[in-house]
This record gives structure tokens, C-alpha cells and sequence, in this order.
């Protein structure tokens, strides 16, 4: 995978935060709808944490290569 798709996968997981957040009930965040919201931006975060570290082990991989 190559660095494009992986920041586009970002972008679509910062999209998915912003609509998961117009969802989100502040009254009761953890009822309902805001729940499943709650869940779909942890979700969201982890999948960018993740790639973020894929592009770290990739950054490291290719310096290894070279050396």
C-alpha cells in the first residue's frame, strides 16, 4: 500500500469522525444513536493511529533497505 491510499484512508476516517460527531446527543452520549456514534469515533481513531504507524514501519523499512 502506498502512501496515497493511506492518506486517503485517513481523510476518509477524519470524515467519518465529523459525521459521527453531528450524531453525537451531548445530553446523553451514551444512550442510543450517540452511542453507536461514540463507538464510530473511537473506531475512527484507532484506524488512524494504525496507519499512522504503518507509515512509520514503512518510513523504517525503507531506511533499512538502503543502508
Amino acid at each position: 500500500m502506498n502512501r496515497t491510499i493511506t492518506l486517503i484512508l485517513i481523510f476518509i476516517a477524519l470524515g467519518l469522525i465529523t459525521y459521527n460527531v453531528t450524531l453525537l446527543d451531548f445530553n446523553a452520549i451514551f444512550e442510543g444513536d450517540s452511542l453507536i456514534a461514540a463507538i464510530g469515533i473511537v473506531a475512527s481513531l484507532c484506524a488512524i493511529v494504525l496507519l499512522l504507524i504503518f507509515m512509520t514501519a514503512k518510513k523504517i523499512e525503507e531506511k533499512v533497505k538502503k543502508s
